[in-house]
Formats: C-alpha cells, structure tokens, sequence
C-alpha cells in the first residue's frame, strides 16, 4: 500500500475509534544505544502491554553467506524491506506477523516467531525508517545520534564482550561499514522527530568517570511534553549546574529547534527531582519505575533515565489521545 493511503487509512481508523498500538521507531547505527533504550522502555511498560521488534532480523543473509556479498548488513539490499515493510503495517493495525528470526550471536536465521502487538510496538534496528511506508507506520520516530569515537567505542566493548570478536575485527568491520553507514543509515536522522545524542557537552569541563550527557532534538513534528516546571525557565535561578534546561537551537538544515540538554554531571538529587516531575505528568502516584537509566554494566545513567521518561510520556500520551498529531 503506498505510504500516503496508508496515513490515510490510520486516520480514519483513528477517527472511528479503532483500537491499533502506538508505534514507536528507534533507528541508529549499530551499537548506538537502541536495545538498550528499547530495554527500559519495554521493562517500564511491562510485556503484556509492550511488543518489541527488531527490524535487523530482516536480515536476507546469514553472517556466513554475507562474506561473499559485496554489501554489508547495513546495505537495503541485504535485508527483506518490502518484507518488513509489509509487517510494519499489519503490526500498526494491530494484526499479528510471523516474524523473521536473526541470531546476532551466532549469525545465523533462526526459526520465525509470531508476534502479536500489544498496547504499544517499540520497533528498533538499523533501517526502521529508511522507506517512506515504513516511516507512515509509526505515531513517533527516534534517532539515536552518538558521536562516531563513542559509537565505535560502545561497538568494540559489546562485540568483544558478547559476540567473540577480536579488536581488531571489530574495527576493520567498522572501516568497512563506513560508506553504507553514511549512504543508508545516518540519513534516516532527517526523518526522526527526535534526535538523542549521548556524549559529554560542549565545552563543559567535567572529572573523568562523569555519566554522559543527553542531547535531545525535539522537532515541531509532533508535539512534545509541556515542559513548564520541569525545565528551569531561568539556569541562573538554580546555579552553574542545572540537572536540565531547554534552548533554541539550529537543526542541520539550519531550521530552528528546541535543544533538551540532560547534564550527567547533575546531582544524583536534582536529577531524580527531574525523574519525578516527568513521571507525575502522567499521572502516576508511584514512584518511577526503577528499570530506567540501567546500562549494559548494571550501572544507572540518569540522562537515559530521564530520556526514557520523556518517550514513556510520548507513548502513554499517544495512548491517551489516541494518536499523536
């Protein structure tokens, strides 16, 4: 179905009251962070409200047979999207999917699982938004943004640790992942309504071993929380080293934006100040779920957890309205 009449068709679901998930896309490189945000947010909604998918199990070859191709698995062409794509639309309107299994361990296609959506899909992978129909599928987009250094870094550490690669190896797959990285998948960042960025802030003098930072890029393509007692209007009122604040700034097409900065060096106590003021925007009397912010080591990063906090508010409002407009 082209893009367009599939928006149409949501709408007018929308308009009839028709129950169907709130799809969320999280696209980046690899090792950018995706599962590990998916993770928390999956975990914060609970399993039998949250379907998570992972578009690379579209992948078209396993690791073995990708060595003899002239393309990586970042390439389209190395990956079933018209498949995908047909998946993508059967899940937003809420009908089950047989889906493709792919192994990251062992490299290898396994047997498909079926998927049944739930109140909410988090969709992630490499190229979730890499066709217009696929990006009409969902009522929110993300891009995960990390420096190159630090992804290469995250890369290095989680390939080595978990998948059995070398250095070495890791690092030649990245030199030769390069060119596809930035021909297919760091393009899709135009298309994301909110671009997140972890990485130290510019010019901002921390001591070694300080969580990082989160940047987020809130586009006026979909509306964002209300900010209003939660965002300092003023940084002077509260000192040097606000846990958050909120300017304007330019997009990479030279357009104006709204700019989310989330200090990591922020005291533990003004962070979770932060965490409880979002959390009470959705009306929640509990405490926020204590599964945000965790990391790969088992460490917790507040930036992320407040992160998540705000996408939880995208999804749980997108539930409440019925959509996102």
């Amino acid at each position: 179905m082209p893009h367009k009449l599939f928006r149409m068709q949501k709408a007018d679901d929308a308009i009839r009251g028709a129950a169907r998930p709130v799809m969320l896309a999280i696209a980046g490189d690899s090792a950018a962070g995706k599962t590990t945000i998916t993770r928390g947010l999956v975990e914060a909604l609970g399993p039998d409200r949250c379907t998570a998918v992972c578009v690379d199990d579209y992948h078209r070859y396993d690791r073995a047979e990708r060595r003899g191709k002239p393309f990586t698995a970042l390439h389209p062409d190395c990956n079933y999207l018209q498949i995908m794509e047909q998946h993508l639309q059967l899940l937003a309107m809420g009908q089950p999917v047989l889906k493709p299994v792919y192994d990251h361990h062992t490299g290898r296609l396994e047997r498909p699982v079926l998927v049944e959506p739930r109140e909410f899909c988090i969709v992630e992978g490499l190229l979730p938004l890499h066709t217009k129909l696929a990006r009409a599928c969902f009522d929110a987009t993300v891009y995960l943004d990390p420096p190159e250094e630090i992804r290469r870094n995250w890369k290095v550490k989680r390939d080595t640790a978990e998948r059995g690669y070398a250095d070495s190896a890791v690092l030649a797959e990245l030199d030769q992942r390069e060119p596809e990285s930035a021909a297919f998948i760091r393009p899709q960042r135009a298309f994301a309504d909110i671009v997140i960025r972890f990485a130290p802030l510019p010019g901002r003098v921390v001591p070694v071993g300080t969580p990082l930072s989160a940047e987020l890029l809130l586009r006026p393509t979909i509306r964002h929380p209300d900010l209003d007692g939660v965002v300092p209007a003023d940084v002077r009122d509260i000192g040097a080293r606000p846990a958050i604040h909120l300017k304007l700034a330019r997009d990479a097409d030279g357009r104006p934006v709204d700019a989310l900065h989330i200090h990591g060096d922020a005291v533990e106590a003004d962070s979770e100040v932060i965490e409880k003021a979002i959390w009470s925007r959705l009306g929640a009397s509990s405490e926020p779920p204590t599964c945000l912010g965790r990391i790969s080591d088992g460490q917790r990063n507040a930036p992320l957890a407040i992160t998540q906090l705000l996408l939880l508010y995208h999804l749980l409002d997108a539930a409440r309205l019925g959509g996102l407009v």
